[in-house]
């Protein structure tokens, strides 16, 4: 019989996305196994590809099968699990193979094709680091008198091996310790190098201390974790209730009983925060994984993980395929942030994964949040997660007092800038307090909009349809959307040449302005232009802690999860033109943002206060978020999302089109919508609603045009099979009108 397996391959469009079959060759230096990456021919040309083996078989011929080329080593593989995790993102996201393999195995881990003499053969994306490891074997014999450095040297070593590093650190040179390996005291061995990247944080041995409230929540959790069984929890509880001190007290316990943990949370700049906070509570066995290390820490972190060196791995969406083993706690903080779904193929969202993962390991997913996305509080009040609730900020503390002011009052008394006269008040008695305020503007950039003001020609980016914005720090406009610029900063209209006058506000103009009102602060932009360099975020939120800085200014990156001891005011800027976002969570993610912003206000000692600036002081989400009423909010909320049927009641498809030419791009989302419409007509029992073709808010990025078919349907497994069979019959039609489609569940679309 013949080996044969079923390869994953690179590089396959999802027309021809399949598993295909191939020869083991008996000349291969490595066994192939499931999971193990190798490299195929691939086409009439036999280009070398690489694969996934996602499953090993037999058979007695030959017949058209093709041998592979090469084979990495059986490390270098996928566990069962995380195999079972490639199926899971093929069937439920409608990417390629390869496009599931990729999201799990990090950039450093995989393998790329080479040319040798021998053909093609596969090499290592990056080298996998190793370092030499020195173990005790023997002892030191009398003569000659061991040195000093020998002596410490076995003594280090008495409980166990340690690697070069280490030992280094003690003063010991490679030299004495390969000595005492020919003189066979010591015995050496390469192992796969760990990288501490947060060494400079000491362990602390504070213990976790809980209120009634929270101890309470704790024991109702740790119960349902100790059951062994897949469940799902979600801890709402208000801002600054100690959420945070009740999932560190359960890794606590997770980690007694021999189990493993995951923490996620949904910004880079939210790791530094949680990695330290896990650091000086456990220890060292601490991962990280998230977009912001490069290639070779992201490795080194991996390599951590595989080989079992990490009991906590702490990241933002994508750490959610680390290959731990042995989990017994998944933890997604802030859990109703838009970024735990991905925008690019596979577009997974990590909340799905957490749970087929709790699954696999008999786990308990915990979300936590003080304003929990509208889903899961239904599944939360419908049984399917257990809940459970903090009503009361930690230590007593109360709730910030909020001011609406109104906008249109300021622009009546002559003031056009950012800052309003009572805002600009609240800052001036914090400041003389010594206390410290953050403000937050959800825009970045200088001004927002250039415009003639004879013709009223807006200055647009030429391949995205949306206004430039502009930069005075670079003096560039920019382009949100595709980075184009435009330097110098046009002054003239190109259409009529009339005079083009820059209006809006963002990040960098509000730093202006603090700068003009109070001259002596000292203020920190945090945005992404200003976020760019690596370890900013760490640094600039260390030294914002540190009393470096008296006002933090900044887009949503500062909303969220932030703790600071000294911040009493909080002022919401430029907050209405995100109530009228586009998608069906415009509302829910203004109330979060506001509420998540408003609760960073006095949560230790003094009382917080917070100012909510609006052209609409009377809107009843800005009102309720005001008042930290969420459970008012979601009364409301979900009565609209039942009457326009929107999720939790209805599964949502965005299918997005995009194209060179306008009108093929249009055609082809109205094909893609026969197409549906016909399907669809043989399950009478699976109602569809498709709304469109219709352009998408912003209908062209990157000479790209943009439409949508927005697509509704009750019965998510059935509908998920249904637009899989329209994928496949849309791809194989090869029509001239033909554009690039994906399929997106549940996001807002655009």
């Amino acid at each position: 019989m013949l080996q044969t397996v079923q390869v994953a391959v690179s590089g396959a469009t999802f027309h021809f996305d399949k598993l295909y079959t191939y020869l083991v060759p008996p000349t291969l230096a490595h066994p192939v196994v499931p999971g193990g990456m190798v490299l195929v021919p691939f086409g009439r040309g036999n280009k070398p590809r690489m694969g996934v083996v996602l499953a090993v078989g037999q058979q007695e011929e030959a017949g058209r099968c093709k041998e592979l080329f090469d084979a990495a080593p059986e490390n270098a593989r996928l566990t069962d699990e995380l195999l079972g995790l490639v199926r899971f993102l093929k069937e439920r996201t409608f990417c390629t193979w390869y496009e599931a393999v990729k999201a799990i195995i990090p950039y450093g881990a995989q393998y790329k094709p080479v040319e040798t003499e021998n053909g093609p053969r596969l090499q290592k994306q990056l080298v996998r680091h190793t370092e030499p490891e020195y173990s005790l074997v023997g002892t030191l014999p009398e003569k000659p008198k061991p040195t000093a450095k020998q002596q410490a040297a076995v003594a280090a070593l008495q409980n166990g091996p340690l690697p070069q590093n280490a030992l280094a650190q003690l003063g010991l040179s490679r030299a004495v310790l390969d000595n005492l390996c020919e003189k066979g005291v010591l015995e050496k061995r390469q192992v796969d190098k760990v990288l501490d990247l947060f060494s400079h944080i000491p362990q602390t041995s504070d213990p976790i201390l809980l209120s009634e409230e929270q101890q309470q929540v704790y024991d109702g959790l740790c119960a349902q974790m100790e059951q062994g069984k897949p469940s799902a929890a979600l801890l709402y509880g208000v801002t600054a209730s100690g959420k945070t001190l009740v999932f560190l007290k359960l890794i606590q316990r997770t980690l007694e009983r021999g189990k493993t943990a995951l923490v996620l949370v949904p910004e880079i700049s939210l790791t530094p925060q949680m990695i330290r906070r896990l650091k000086q509570t456990f220890g060292g066995r601490v991962a990280v994984q998230h977009s912001a290390l490069n290639h070779t820490e992201r490795l080194l972190q991996w390599q951590m993980i595989q080989a079992g060196g990490a009991d906590i791995v702490v990241g933002t969406r994508s750490a959610v395929f680390a290959p731990l083993k042995n989990i017994g706690l998944i933890v997604l903080d802030e859990e109703q942030e838009h970024t735990y779904r991905s925008e690019s193929a596979p577009r997974f969202d990590a909340r799905e994964v957490a749970k087929r993962r709790a699954v696999d390991h008999g786990a308990l997913v915990l979300f936590a949040s003080a304003t929990p996305s509208v889903e899961s509080y239904q599944a939360a009040l419908e049984g399917r997660y257990t809940l459970y609730k903090l009503t009361r900020r930690y230590a007593g503390q109360p709730l910030p007092a909020v001011e609406m002011v109104d906008m249109r009052a300021e622009l009546a008394a002559g003031n056009s800038g950012s800052i309003s006269a009572a805002l600009a008040g609240r800052i001036r008695q914090t400041l003389a307090r010594g206390e410290q305020a953050i403000l937050l503007l959800n825009r970045r950039g200088y001004k927002t909009v250039g415009m003639c003001s004879g013709c009223g020609q807006v200055i647009k980016c030429s391949s995205c349809s949306v206004p430039m914005v502009y930069h005075k720090s670079e003096n560039k406009l920019l382009c949100h959307y595709c980075g184009k610029a435009i330097s110098p900063v046009p002054t003239v209209c190109p259409e009529c040449g009339g005079k083009v006058r820059y209006t809006g506000f963002g990040t960098q103009r509000v730093e202006e302005e603090l700068a003009e009102l109070f001259p002596d602060a000292r203020v920190l932009r945090m945005d992404q232009d200003s976020t760019s360099q690596k370890n900013a975020h760490e640094n600039m939120l260390a030294a914002f802690a540190r009393g470096e800085y008296d006002i933090m200014l900044g887009t949503q990156m500062v909303a969220k999860g932030l703790d600071f001891e000294k911040v009493t005011l909080v002022g919401v800027l430029g907050i209405d033109s995100l109530l009228f976002s586009q998608g069906f969570r415009a509302v829910e993610n203004v109330f979060s943002l506001v509420t998540q912003v408003i609760g960073r206000s006095g949560r230790a000692g003094a009382a917080g206060r917070a100012l909510i600036q609006t052209m609409d002081p009377e809107n009843s989400t800005l009102n309720l978020a005001a008042a930290q009423n969420y459970e008012a909010f979601f009364d409301q909320e979900i009565m609209f999302r039942k009457i326009c049927l929107y999720p939790p009641f209805c599964s949502v498809c965005i299918a997005a089109f995009s194209g060179a030419d306008e009108n093929r791009t249009m055609q082809a989302a109205a094909r893609f919508a026969r197409l549906l419409g016909t399907e669809a007509s043989a399950h009478p029992g699976m109602p569809l609603r498709i709304l469109g073709p219709a352009p998408m808010n912003i209908v062209m990025v990157k000479d790209r045009y943009r439409y949508k078919l927005t697509i509704k349907c009750r019965n998510d497994r059935a509908f998920r099979q249904v637009l899989g069979q329209v994928l496949a019959a849309y791809s194989d039609e090869g029509l001239p009108s033909k554009a690039s489609v994906t399929l997106d569940f549940n996001s807002d679309g655009d």
